[in-house]
């Protein structure tokens, strides 16, 4: 049977309100005596209830996380990096699969909201902009990360997209590749778009022309590479190489490739966004271009908490910087 608070302040000779006390730094209490209690909890194995201390403190200790999909590597590294900074400070996630939908948003929040959760971290498309402006209405903390609106002010944690759509250009190019192509996700997500504003301005600056045929739209997922591979390699005039605006798109490039016997990178380069752990184990390894996973998720926990403390503290944009990271899916065009 599980310790309770009573158990813990009966062998410490104390009342309810101490023990208390002792658990949340309140009150006036000998540093012994605190140090007597949080012994006795230890040895009773006593979890203070998250749900006690929120009656006192209006704090469940809880975040929520929102992301299209904890199956995509990128998201689910941003998950751990995410669960690592909060455990460390005394925080659980709940993590929430979206596709990107707004109606899966919208009710996710709402449960959210139902588990008084202290603030919501959000790295999902949203087309309704009213869905954040209800949590403003509603004093909800929230910051966005690897997503970002200009419709509202928000703490905001992303990659340079743009300079990263620029490293892959300036190497596909200088690798002397002229028929390039896209595979991009939904061009609703801020990301998407910049990525392919930088890798078109990167050829400009090279004065390598690209034609917006070469874009082709897709899902996030390793099957609609597949398919948007498939319609460019079908294409009379074939590309020699292809910019992927996430790992699972270039992962699904390669499949169709080595299905239509177009050899990696012999006949055809690719380079992917994110750099997962995807990334080195693909035959043959992709070159990708590397979001800083691990720092985004510290800076969008940090900036979370920060505005749990300070709810009139300035709106913050973190950008970080990308680097190119070169593997063996790409060569020097024939």
């Amino acid at each position: 049977m599980k310790a309770t608070i009573y158990d813990v302040a009966k062998a410490a000779g104390v009342s309810i309100a101490t023990v208390s006390n002792a658990i949340n730094g309140k009150g006036k209490i000998s540093k012994e005596r605190r140090e007597q209690i949080l012994k006795i909890m230890e040895q009773l194995d006593y979890q203070p209830s998250l749900i006690a201390s929120a009656l006192v403190g209006k704090k469940t200790f809880t975040l929520g996380l929102l992301i299209p999909d904890i199956s995509n590597p990128f998201f689910g590294e941003i998950a751990r990096a995410i669960e690592d900074q909060a455990h460390q400070s005394g925080y659980s996630v709940i993590i929430c699969s979206t596709d990107n939908k707004d109606e899966r948003v919208e009710r996710y929040i709402s449960l959210l909201e139902q588990k008084s959760v202290d603030g919501i971290i959000i790295g999902t498309g949203i087309d309704n902009i009213e869905i954040l402006k209800r949590l403003e209405t509603r004093s909800i903390p929230f910051v966005m990360i690897s997503r970002e609106t200009a419709a509202i002010a928000a703490d905001t944690v992303v990659t340079d997209d743009y300079i990263g759509g620029m490293l892959a250009a300036q190497h596909l190019a200088g690798l002397g590749h002229r028929r390039l192509a896209i595979l991009s996700e939904n061009l609703k997500v801020s990301s998407s778009r910049e990525r392919i504003r930088g890798f078109k301005q990167g050829l400009s600056d090279l004065n390598v022309p690209f034609d917006d045929s070469g874009i082709v739209i897709c899902e996030y997922r390793v099957e609609e590479g597949r398919r948007g591979a498939d319609e460019l390699l079908s294409r009379g005039d074939k590309p020699t190489a292809i910019f992927c605006c996430n790992d699972l798109l270039a992962i699904g490039a390669m499949q169709a490739a080595k299905k239509s016997g177009v050899k990696v990178p012999d006949d055809l380069s690719i380079v992917g966004f994110d750099d997962t752990i995807l990334a080195g184990v693909t035959d043959p390894p992709l070159t990708s271009v590397a979001q800083p996973i691990e720092r985004m998720g510290k800076q969008a926990f940090e900036l979370l908490i920060d505005n749990l403390v300070n709810t009139d503290a300035v709106k913050q944009r973190i950008v970080l910087r990308p680097e190119l990271v070169v593997r063996q899916s790409t060569q020097q065009a024939r």
